[in-house]
């Protein structure tokens, strides 16, 4: 990338300031069949988009964002994701009926993710449910 930089300065000293090659944006010129991947270390992480093309047509679009891998569960040593280290400490919580600290932790983080906060027991039974307008 560091390559790349230094070639975009070139191209800008040079009186250069196009950023594509509008020849490759012409869709009569794609391939029918192809994958293709882009990744981009954005303010919260690393974000990657992989498109999968199929006879003209995008097949599959998956994007991984960073909160994906910030929120991620526990790793193969079973190290605990971050989310769960962060609430590891144990310390009493003001009100068990509404633990707002959990939310309040969480959104820390400030996930880009559709974003629900479930409060349940060691059992599985839900404790509180979190309705914020």
């Amino acid at each position: 990338m560091p390559n790349w930089l230094e070639q975009l300065r070139a191209n800008i000293r040079a009186g250069d300031l196009s950023v594509q090659n509008a020849t490759l944006w012409e869709p009569r010129t794609w391939p029918r069949e192809a994958k293709g991947v882009g990744f981009m270390e954005a303010p919260r992480g690393a974000l990657t988009h992989y498109v999968v093309i199929k006879d003209g047509l995008i097949d599959n679009y998956p994007a991984v964002v960073p909160s994906t891998w910030n929120a991620g569960p526990r790793d193969a040593k079973g190290q605990p994701g971050p989310y769960e280290a962060a609430l590891m400490d144990r310390h009493p919580l003001h009100d068990g009926g509404q633990p707002l600290e959990i939310q309040r932790t969480i959104h820390s983080f400030d996930p880009c993710i559709a974003c629900a906060v479930h409060v349940i027991d060691p059992k599985g039974e839900e404790l509180t449910r979190l309705r914020l307008r």
